[in-house]
Parts: C-alpha cells; structure tokens; sequence
C-alpha cells in the first residue's frame, strides 16, 4: 500500500529533512557506544567491498557490477519483511503506471492462452472497442511480431505506449476464415478500478478492485448513477472488497470518508512516536444515510482492511464475508534519483479507529459466510494470510492465517451477497448494529487505545 505519488515525494523528501536534522546533533553529543556502533557498522561495510571485490575478481564468468549490487540491495531490503523491496527503474515506472490507473494503450484487458494473447474483455469508449475487437479474439502478432514466445508482461508493455501512436495488430476470431488485421492509434486509457449496477431492483452493488488515484472518483460517480436510476427505492449499498489487494493509502481514506460524517479513520505509526499520523473524516456521507454491507474475505488486504476496518469500527457498516488477509503496514515509495529506481520501504503500522492493529491477524467479519467450493477447487481457495509469510511484522497476541478467499462466478450462488441483500431487506439483522436509539453515538469515535 502506497501513497500517491506526489505525496510519496513529500515524504520522501521529508525524511532525508529529518534524517539531518536528527543525525547532526547526534554526530555532536556521540558517547562511545554509539561511537562503537558506527565503528561495527563501517567495518561490515568493509566486509561487503571485500566480498564484492572477491566476486568481480574470482567469480568463474565475469559479472554485471551493477547487477551485483542491485541484488545486494534487493537482498537487504528483502530480508526485513515480506513488503519491502527493491524495484529497478523499469518496475518502478510499471508501479507508477499501476497507482495512478492511467497510460496510454489500447483499452483491452487481456490474458495469456497457449503462448498467445486472448482478449478478455475490451474497455468502453477505447480504440480497442471503437475498432471492434470482441472478447476471445487471440492477438497472434503485434506490429507484425509474432507474440508467441513473449511473455504476457511484455506483450502488454508493447502495446503501451505513448498517447496518439500507432499499432498494428493481427487478430484469430472464431468463425472467422482469415485473421483480421486492425491498426490502433493509442489513447489515454483510465483502468475501471470501480465498478456497479443495481442488484434486484432496489440495492447498488459496488465492486472495488483496486485503490488507485482513480477509485474515489469513481466510487462518487457510481454512488450517483446509482441514486439517480433506483430513486426513492433504495434499500443501502453492497461494497463488495473481495479479493482486493489494496492500493494508495490516501484513496483508502477518502473511500472510507465518502460514508462517514467524522471521526477517525486510520491511523499511522512509525518507529518514533511523533511520526505518528492520524486521518478523519469530513462531514457529508455520499450516501445519505442509507445502510451500507462491506463485503471482505481471505483476499482483501491492505487498503481494503482500512476501509473495512474504518466503517466496521463506527458501526457505519455491517461486514459480511471470511477474516481479511491482515496487512497492517504501509510502505512508502522512495525514489532514488533518474534511472536508479526506488525502494519500497516499510515505514509504519496502520491502526483502525479504535486503535487495533489488524497487522498478521486480520480483520473478523460481523458475520461470517462461507461459500460452497466445488470440490475441485476446495485445495485453492483458502488464502495463507499475512502470518503466514515467512519475515512478516509480529503482531501481540494470536496471530491468525488461513481464510477462505473463493467467490462464485454466478452471483446466484454467491452465498454473501444473498446474506448481504437478505440484511439489506430485514429478512435477517446483525445483532451488532446500532439501533435507531444509539445511533447518535455510533457516528462518534471511537475509544482509543494507549499507544
């Protein structure tokens, strides 16, 4: 989980701020443990030249220096926790692509079928669907390089690419005799992070997929759509989180904002207390009110258990699903100058409004449902969980792993979103929920836990 971009930098920028002022004063006051400390820490240092000079010199074919050290940085950050890591500055472009949920392409999601590309689905109002390509087409060449022998990942960096490019592709259609050869001009593609439509007649179901600078935009445009086509027979909201891995701390909070009218909604803490941060809620619920069901299961980490856990919390939502994969940190985004990438360090633990760190333990649903696996897939269906990852941030207490993650393909046997639409409709209640009386005070915040 990361914060967009521009803030990342602040951050970043704010901690090497920190980081003189802090040690400058120290390099004054230095005792001799500390003075020892450096001294042990000059000399692993020196360790590290030693063997990397052993390398460049004895190592039986000659290797690529700078590919040395980047394993040797990848290997240090690597060994802190399971979330901290390395990225090169090619991976480091694909992050910022991922985050801001906006590039230039094609506009069609795809996926990797007997070494070639199939079409998954093409976005509305892209120049993949204005040019017809259809869902199942199999993409066999681009700019008239066969596909078969790339990998997924670069197929698609190679249909990226800048705004107002052009692009030819060869298509295999079924029930066609001959391949299609269309020709693409590139255009500014915005990933659908959120999704809805109306459930029966009187309930809005909204997927979220992912948090990236778009998701909160588009949660307020579904929210509206919604509104406007069900009108005065709105029941409440499914947000349904189920297997999203996260995303951008700063979408998290606002998501979490757009059903809330105050209060607290996470909180962030870092090695020293005055690096802590706490996020509330503005006035105005989006929603008017109107009842809300969460959906979370095995596969819902990160921001998603921020937002779970913020509604949860002020009893604005009543949760329904299988315990959250339970991520509690949050790393930052640190880039290292042009061409040099940027590290994704771990820099604090993120606690719900009532002050619980959900980090290895998840989040525990108001009600628990779970589904009915084919008994072909009941081996793959349950999600390890954050305690499960070997290096992962301790937690006090029970560390919990292992939940079920399975989502049926046919909404008819979705045995939450039946849970969800029966609560919505009174035919069950969630004994936890605030009645009318105390409603008044779930909206307040919630205690708060020493820190």
């Amino acid at each position: 989980m990361m914060r967009k971009t521009s803030v990342i930098l602040l951050s970043a920028a704010a901690g090497a701020a920190l980081t003189l002022f802090v040690t400058q004063p120290r390099a004054v006051l230095m005792g001799s443990s500390a003075r020892a400390a450096t001294s042990d820490t000059y000399r692993q240092l020196n360790l590290f030249g030693d063997v990397f000079e052993r390398v460049r010199s004895d190592y039986v074919e000659k290797p690529d220096d700078s590919k040395l050290v980047e394993s040797a940085i990848s290997g240090m950050l690597s060994g802190l926790d399971p979330h901290s890591s390395y990225m090169d500055a090619k991976s480091f472009r694909d992050m910022q692509v991922q985050t801001r949920g906006e590039f230039g392409g094609l506009g069609i999601e795809v996926t990797m079928e007997d070494g070639l590309i199939k079409v998954v689905s093409p976005i509305d109002d892209t120049p993949a669907s204005k040019a017809g390509i259809m869902a199942n087409d199999i993409i066999t060449n681009l700019d008239d390089e066969a596909v078969q022998g790339l990998t997924l990942n670069q197929a698609v960096e190679k249909m990226r690419g800048p705004v107002n490019t052009k692009i030819r592709l060869k298509i295999i259609r079924k029930g066609q005799d001959n391949p299609i050869d269309v020709t693409l001009v590139r255009d500014n593609i915005r990933v659908r992070s959120v999704r809805a439509h109306v459930e029966g007649d009187d309930i809005g179901y909204i997927r979220i997929t992912t948090f990236n600078e778009q998701t909160t935009e588009g949660l307020k445009r579904e929210i509206t759509n919604l509104q406007n086509q069900i009108g005065d027979k709105l029941k409440g909201f499914v947000i349904d989180l189920r297997n999203n891995p996260g995303g951008l701390l700063e979408e998290a909070v606002t998501v979490s904002d757009a059903f809330l009218e105050r209060g607290e909604i996470v909180s962030t803490r870092g090695r020293n207390a005055e690096e802590t941060q706490r996020r509330a809620a503005h006035p105005g619920d989006l929603t008017k009110g109107k009842p809300v069901i969460v959906l979370i299961n095995g596969g819902s980490a990160s921001a998603s258990e921020i937002v779970a856990g913020a509604l949860q919390d002020h009893k604005r939502a009543t949760l329904v699903g299988t315990r959250s994969f339970g991520k509690g940190s949050v790393q930052t985004i640190i880039p290292l100058g042009s061409g040099n990438g940027a590290l994704r360090l771990t820099t604090a633990r993120y606690y719900t409004p009532s002050g619980k760190s959900i980090q290895a333990k998840g989040i525990v649903p108001d009600i628990e449902v779970l589904q009915d696996v084919p008994d072909e897939l009941k081996s793959r269906t349950d999600t390890k969980g954050e305690a499960s990852l070997r290096g992962h941030l301790k937690n006090d207490g029970d560390e919990k792993t292992g939940s079920q993650s399975y989502v049926p393909p046919d909404a008819k046997d979705d045995k939450a979103l039946k849970m969800a639409d029966d609560l919505l409709h009174g035919i069950k209640v969630n004994p936890t929920a605030p009645t009318t009386a105390d409603k008044g005070s779930a909206d307040k915040p919630a205690t708060k836990e020493a820190n």
